[in-house]
């Protein structure tokens, strides 16, 4: 397949014309929610979201107390949401995400919805790092993957639930640092390797890999990124600008990739370099 580019645009399909909810005008039909945003950042005076029916429960005394029972309210509406892998699931009911998440957000943390961690870059939204990392693991788990854009550390500490070995990339140093810090607050924290770096680089000392997450959205990908999968494995990442979907990449031979186009979501760009 050699260089992988997307530039053909697709069509958008009908069922993506959504529906009008409290966020708006949903990018997914049939009355759900934006369950696929990575990047939705409130602007000063704009709608802020209403706490969902979990929120009574929240507050700053008593956050830590219940945070257990709202994991697993979470995770119920994960399962009503379509996420039926059942070791996806208990992974994330492991990770206290409130804790990956500024002190002032911690109420909203287990609501469906990407929250802010400062350098314009985003925590994802429960559902899409479900529906990822279920991808990645789905018939066999990995015994090590590799993630782009590690961001504040929550999708590797719940990939660390899972997978013996996560390999996880930051490019802003700033949000490196917070990972380091936020991922000792995992189980299996010895698991994640995190590294300062450009993540479009990957890390080739360490491939071949049999699963790759990208957390952020280019219109392609480096053949140096692809070839670091191993053969017979899989790649996960949301590609596009303005229409973004998420695409499904197998490496099938040497120099052979197979792509699925998967469902249309919103992730901030994909960059590369370091940003000190």
């Amino acid at each position: 397949m050699g260089e992988f580019v997307m530039k053909k645009k697709y069509p958008r399909p009908q069922f993506t014309q959504g529906t009008v909810n409290r966020f708006g005008q949903s990018r997914i039909g049939d009355g759900l929610q934006v369950l696929n945003s990575n990047a939705r950042i409130l602007q000063p005076g704009e709608f802020t979201p209403q706490r969902e029916t979990m929120s009574p429960y929240f507050n700053q005394d008593n956050l830590g107390l219940n945070s257990e029972r709202l994991r697993s309210m979470m995770i119920e509406r994960l399962r009503r949401e379509g996420i039926k892998d059942e070791r996806v699931l208990n992974a994330m009911k492991q990770v206290p995400r409130h804790l990956f998440v500024d002190e002032g957000l911690a109420s909203h943390a287990y609501e469906n919805a990407a929250l802010p961690i400062g350098f314009q870059q985003t925590i994802s939204q429960p559902w899409i790092v479900a529906r990822m990392i279920a991808l990645a693991c789905q018939e066999r788990i990995p015994h090590k993957i590799l993630e782009i854009g590690a961001g504040c550390g929550y999708q590797a500490a719940v990939l660390a639930q899972l997978v013996p070995q996560v390999y996880a990339i930051e490019r802003i140093q700033g949000l490196y640092e917070m990972a380091l810090g936020n991922i000792q607050h995992a189980p299996h924290a010895e698991r994640i390797h995190l590294h300062y770096g450009d993540g479009l680089k990957g890390l080739p000392e360490q491939a071949p890999f049999p699963a790759i997450l990208v957390a952020a959205a280019g219109m392609d990908l480096p053949k140096e990124l692809l070839k670091q999968l191993s053969i017979g494995g899989r790649l996960i990442a949301p590609l596009g600008q303005d229409e973004q979907y998420l695409v499904l990449i197998e490496r099938t031979g040497t120099d052979s990739w197979n792509r699925k186009l998967l469902e249309p979501v919103r992730f901030v760009p994909l960059r590369a370099g370091i940003q000190p």
